[in-house]
């Protein structure tokens, strides 16, 4: 296939970067659609791949470790995620979230943003995907909202998620997580180190599309009804009514087309002393006050980040307080 010249508008609104209030993008002066510096991938390259779909509405969880897919190609490192995404729907808004583990470790992601013709149509480097710190039903994660517009006559678009060995070189500052409860709930915040997370090839990616009413980019010509037929990459063929019935259109792609709804943080290590000897101290004063509401809270919070001590520290306070 050739590479071919397409004409690509580029309307950066203030939605691009006030898409959500928590995200803050490390470097704002990003031009998506200058894509000389992602790295060139052959298009049989490109061809040869597995592209999952991503219906709207739908969050898509890959586990690259499972099943990523490797692309032999100078400037990425280790397996990759790539995803078809409905092109007839209006404009999209995508979240890609990329999920530390305990190590701690996190895959730093870039995206690639291809039109139906798989022609390059727009980069998002590494550092477009800004940390954010866990809540109540998140992990820690390196996290990016990009908004499209795809041109008319387009069927799907596919995005390509990887790492570079540079991204391999850097790591991620986080936030303890006694730290962050401590902001959350109004609290002195103690003073611990915060751990830094290396940089991997493996991970956790998981991919949100939604349909929206202000875009950022367009994708694909300006006229793309008069450019070639739609591209059927892999297993990504569907009827055109499966966008109507996203859960039965997808229930035969296994194991990546299924995505579960977000779950709280699963406990896995025991937390650090320092964050271990916060929250019993914690507990302890709360019972001693009298607020055992607060303690309770504060225990819930520090088994679901994997204390082994609290609940012990917790029955022993009120045992003392009888």
């Amino acid at each position: 296939m050739t590479m071919k010249k397409s004409f690509v508008a580029l309307c950066l609104t203030t939605g691009l970067f006030a898409a959500s209030p928590v995200v803050s993008f490390a470097d704002v002066n990003i031009v998506p659609q200058n894509t000389t510096s992602a790295p060139a991938i052959p298009s049989a390259t490109l061809q040869s791949l597995n592209w999952t779909p991503v219906n709207t509405a739908q969050t898509q969880t890959i586990q690259l470790a499972m099943t990523g897919q490797t692309l032999n190609v100078p400037g990425i490192s280790g397996p990759v995620a790539a995803w078809s995404v409905p092109a007839n729907m209006g404009e999209l808004t995508l979240t890609l979230t990329s999920e530390a583990d305990k190590t701690p470790s996190i895959f730093a992601p870039n995206v690639l943003v291809l039109d139906q013709n798989m022609n390059p149509a727009a980069y998002f480097p590494s550092s477009y995907f800004s940390y954010q710190k866990p809540g109540a039903l998140s992990a820690d994660r390196l996290e990016g909202v990009i908004k499209l517009t795809p041109a008319l006559g387009q069927q799907k678009i596919y995005l390509l998620a990887f790492t570079t060995p540079e991204d391999l070189q850097r790591t991620t500052k986080m936030i303890d997580p006694a730290k962050a409860y401590a902001q959350g709930a109004g609290n002195a915040i103690p003073d611990i180190p915060d751990p830094i997370a290396r940089h991997v090839t493996n991970g956790t990616l998981k991919l949100k599309v939604q349909t929206n009413s202000t875009s950022s980019i367009l994708v694909g010509p300006l006229f793309g009804s008069s450019g070639p037929a739609s591209v059927t990459v892999g297993n990504t063929a569907a009827p055109a009514t499966a966008y109507a019935a996203p859960a039965p259109a997808y229930a035969a792609p296994a194991p990546t087309a299924a995505a579960p709804a977000p779950v709280p943080v699963k406990k896995s290590a025991p937390v650090l002393n320092d964050t271990e000897t916060y929250f019993n101290k914690a507990i302890k004063q709360a019972v001693d006050s009298g607020d055992v509401d607060k303690a309770l809270k504060l225990l819930d919070e520090a088994e679901r980040l994997g204390s082994t001590t609290a609940r012990s520290t917790f029955i022993s306070s009120v045992k003392g307080k009888g």
